[in-house]
């Protein structure tokens, strides 16, 4: 099970991962540090931008999908949605208890580095083995 889970796929899963994570990151840290913007929206601004690169590189890249129905766009969205408010969900609480003698300033953004941590485990599971998982015939 431990070879399925880390072969050539996961690594190239990482690769995407990087370019969507570096470009999400900037949209979030950007959105809550310098427009305000609060911890929910600017963590989710990341998503928004960050699962649509992933969603066309994954899923034409990493895991080679050819399906082009909407039961996999609506299979990749119900994954990356409970994967982010799992993620973010556990995070906030978390690093709040953690830091709690800090600025709300800095708990929030530990709390999204925290939350993009638990979020990439997350989703490539998800991604792996739900959204993009192959048929038995492939």
């Amino acid at each position: 099970m431990i070879r399925k889970i880390f072969d050539k796929t996961f690594w190239k899963f990482i690769v995407v991962g990087i370019i969507n994570t570096l470009v999400g990151t900037v949209v979030m840290f950007f959105c809550y540090n310098w427009l305000h913007f609060n911890y929910w929206f600017s963590s989710a601004a990341n998503y928004v931008v960050g699962s649509s690169i992933s969603y066309f590189l994954n899923k034409n890249f990493t895991f080679q999908n050819r399906d082009r129905s909407w039961k996999i766009v609506i299979k990749f969205i119900v994954n990356i949605t409970s994967c982010y408010l799992m993620a973010y969900g556990i995070a906030k609480p978390l690093v709040a208890q953690i830091l709690s003698g800090v600025s709300r300033n800095i708990q929030e953004n530990g709390a999204m580095l925290v939350g993009m941590c638990l979020f990439i485990g997350l989703n490539y599971l998800g991604q792996r083995f739900f959204a993009f998982k192959k048929r038995k015939a492939e």
